[in-house]
């Protein structure tokens, strides 16, 4: 399916994206008000509410197109994609253990994912009103402005890196922790967070143990279109079109990525 996503196209779903996140996740931030899903992950009445209110939007503005939601179900996401469709990739509420708990790191993401491929992406996090997009092939930009790749230092004492290790290697934590190849250490709770801060330059490397599909399709296309380098540790391409989890390790300087990327032991291959 050959689509172009105009500017117009754009600034219609900007226009959809901002005012609902603010309508629909603003007023439940920090309530508490939460129950948990068979996978035993954290779920809000605004995670339901958000992804409701796009399906409708979304498919009012852009009825070819399909939807797949983290809200759905694993056979209702398999089954948009096996239909070989255009589709949206949705995570109406990254982060939404931070949401329900006052932790001010959540946002909306979006990806538009025709023939395998993510043409477009789109992050907004509402309590900074920072908006993040991405058009493939047309660069990243952040409330309008384009980003571009920020040089990073290469010394280990002063590497800001974005871990989160809870669904690492356990080899690969144990070395973490001993060695300590970093200045410091952080981890938002955020994926879509996470992708965004790596595209500004905010953090000099990102190792991320266990994502889900809405979780970085969006973020990587933004951090791809910066000039930023990923590959998962499996050293395969991180997206692939897959309703597969996937483990990231990213950089925005070669240099650093490829410093990096030794240190964790995987062989390097020509994909990233």
């Amino acid at each position: 399916m050959s689509f172009n996503f105009s500017n117009n196209d754009l600034q219609q779903l900007q226009e959809m994206v901002i005012p609902a996140a603010r309508e629909e996740l603003l007023p439940g931030f920090g309530k508490r008000e939460f129950s948990y899903k068979e996978d035993d992950s954290v779920i809000t009445e605004a995670d339901l509410a958000m992804q409701l209110r796009l399906d409708r939007e979304l498919n009012q503005a852009w009825p070819q197109f399909s939807l797949l939601g983290e809200e759905m179900t694993e056979v209702e996401q398999q089954s948009v994609i096996d239909s070989g469709k255009a589709y949206w990739c949705i995570d109406p509420l990254d982060g939404t253990n931070n949401y329900a708990a006052g932790v001010p790191m959540f946002a909306v993401s979006i990806a538009l994912i025709i023939a395998g491929e993510t043409v477009l992406g789109l992050i907004y996090d509402p309590l900074r009103d920072e908006l993040f997009t991405a058009r493939k092939g047309e660069g990243a930009f952040l409330n309008g402005e384009k980003l571009n790749v920020v040089k990073s230092t290469r010394h280990a004492h002063r590497i800001v890196a974005e871990i989160e290790m809870k669904r690492l290697p356990e080899d690969l934590t144990i070395r973490l922790i001993k060695e300590q190849p970093y200045g410091s250490q952080r981890n938002s709770g955020s994926s879509a967070i996470d992708w965004c801060w790596m595209s500004a330059g905010r953090f000099d490397v990102y190792l991320h143990g266990g994502q889900k599909l809405w979780d970085y399709a969006a973020g990587h296309l933004i951090f791809a279109e910066v000039g930023g380098q990923s590959l998962s540790l499996d050293g395969e391409p991180v997206f692939r079109g897959r309703l597969e989890t996937r483990s990231v390790f990213a950089a925005q300087d070669a240099g650093l990525f490829e410093d990096w990327y030794q240190w964790i032991g995987i062989p390097l291959n020509d994909s990233h």
